[in-house]
């Protein structure tokens, strides 16, 4: 069982930027690393991934404000968010994606834009 902690969370206004990461307890790399959100009220959205190769897709929502990419070492991925709306207010998930057995998941962090 892999372990996911995602941490970067917080209240900023609308405009800035936060960079949130993804560490997990042992190799990520292996995976496609996927970034989901909820937002109070609504369904879990897919909004940022990396496959194993570096490919990389967006929601259209977050495209051209939000990047995803690995760390240096083989265990971190992170978002990084930028021009921030206050309806990317939501609690943002990690997850690593495994071809055999249950996905891993982190336990989420909250980001809050205020207007």
């Amino acid at each position: 069982q892999v372990q996911l902690v995602e941490s970067g969370g917080g209240r900023v206004q609308a405009g800035e930027s936060l960079r949130l990461s993804c560490v997990a307890s042992a190799r990520i790399d292996i995976y496609t690393v996927a970034w989901h959100r909820q937002g109070a009220g609504k369904q879990r959205e897919l909004v940022a991934s990396i496959t194993r190769g570096g490919t990389e897709d967006y929601a259209d929502s977050v495209k051209g404000r939000f990047t995803v990419s690995r760390g240096n070492t083989d265990n971190t991925v992170f978002l990084q968010m930028n021009s921030l709306k206050p309806e990317d207010t939501a609690v943002y998930y990690c997850e690593a994606v495994r071809l055999i057995g249950a996905n891993f998941w982190g336990q989420g962090t909250q980001v809050t834009v205020a207007s």
